[in-house]
């Protein structure tokens, strides 16, 4: 048994470090994809967003009957919810806001993330 041991403890450190050779910490983590909120752009950033999660109630063109009376479609009153605080504090599910969208979940960090970031930058529409 010893014998055994004695030929094939050193293959096994032998295979061991062979296969962590190639191993370095840039190939070990995948790279996740970052939320840009530096250059947001309202109508390839924040629209889409809105569009996606907000237009089928505060759409006019899409709501038979608009949530609320609150348009988001149009830049002028989307600007009416955000300058009232109501847009950031719906999306956030603030205390005293009614939490957006209704009845499903928050949007995801990244989503609210790059709407207070423009809205921080100026609310520019382009």
């Amino acid at each position: 048994m010893k014998r055994i041991a004695f030929y094939f403890t050193p293959l096994f450190f032998l295979i061991f470090t062979i296969s962590c050779q190639y191993d370095n910490e840039e190939d070990l983590y995948i790279d996740l994809p970052t939320c840009d909120t530096v250059n947001v752009i309202y109508s390839k950033s924040v629209k889409p967003i809105l569009s996606g999660s907000c237009y089928s109630c505060h759409a006019v063109s899409n709501a038979p009957t608009l949530g609320s009376g609150i348009d988001l479609e149009t830049y002028t009153e989307l600007m009416v919810q955000i300058d009232n605080g109501r847009l950031l504090g719906a999306i956030n599910h603030a205390s005293g806001f009614s939490p957006m969208p209704k009845a499903e979940a928050k949007l995801d960090d990244c989503s609210i993330d790059i709407i207070e970031a423009w809205i921080n930058q100026g609310a520019v529409n382009d």
